[in-house]
């Protein structure tokens, strides 16, 4: 009995050995990548449209995007901010609808409904496409989205880990609204803040289960994200269909934009 001690504590260093290895290699990979790219001051970052909305007065039709860019600052290495933007028929213009830290410093809100452009860069980090909705039924479905807009939880609350954040509202709005779709990249930190500190819930996607304990580790399984296991924010994980898989800091992939449907 006594030989098998050492043997029993140097399995518990290998797992804890390659537990590390797993989360914290690519996210210090990533910080290490980020922190050798030049990046503007906040106040000179770049908030333009990256092309990949249609122009509003020239699309007749509802359309409902969601996008994903890094934060600013060396923290956009293994984090993105996350928003949802709307279009309804005949409108000449984009509302979105994200929630921003230092709104809630201002406005008391975290909550921010305004207009502008759906794909414009997050001081000067471009966007990604998660979801883009266009056609027949879209204004329906702006109609639940905004619903849930309206009864996220944390407007009068943000913190940047576990949650609740931009990706907790993301999140919970994709759970409220399975038929958006959602996938969210495991570097959407705050996405497995459940509401009302529960235990289990739906996945971002409105399909599928995940345990989360306040979003400190979180064990999700749905048919859109595949199977994903998260440490403080921290997502591991491979995605069925198609094929990819997820990674601290490095995100989903191969990454993909989302086509029109």
């Amino acid at each position: 009995m006594v030989g098998k001690v050492p043997v029993a504590r140097e399995g518990k260093r290998k797992v804890v050995l390659a537990v590390l290895i797993v989360f914290l290699g690519p996210a210090v990979v990533a910080i290490v990548h980020r922190a050798l790219t030049d990046q503007p001051h906040w106040r000179d970052a770049s908030h333009a449209a990256s092309g990949l909305a249609p122009l509003p007065d020239q699309t007749p039709e509802a359309v409902v995007q969601v996008y994903a860019a890094r934060t600013w600052g060396l923290r956009g290495a293994i984090a993105v901010h996350t928003w949802i933007a709307v279009k309804r028929s005949g409108a000449n213009h984009y509302i979105r609808h994200e929630v921003i830290g230092w709104a809630l410093r201002r406005s008391g809100s975290a909550v921010v409904r305004r207009l502008g452009n759906p794909d414009a860069q997050w001081f000067s980090n471009p966007p990604q496409l998660l979801v883009d909705r266009r056609g027949p039924g879209v204004d329906a479905l702006i109609d639940r989205i905004e619903a849930a807009v309206v009864a996220y939880p944390y407007a009068a609350e943000y913190r940047t880990l576990p949650g609740p954040n931009s990706n907790t509202f993301t999140a919970f709005v994709g759970r409220q609204v399975p038929d958006l779709g959602l996938d969210l990249p495991p570097t959407a930190i705050g996405k497995d803040f459940l509401a009302g500190g529960a235990l289990i819930g739906r996945a971002p996607s409105g399909a599928g289960h995940q345990f989360s304990l306040l979003g400190l580790a979180s064990v999700l399984a749905a048919p859109r994200e595949g199977v994903e296991v998260s440490l403080l924010g921290m997502g591991v994980g491979v995605r069925f269909k198609p094929l990819a898989i997820r990674l601290p800091g490095l995100g989903t992939w191969p990454q993909r934009q989302a086509v029109a449907k």
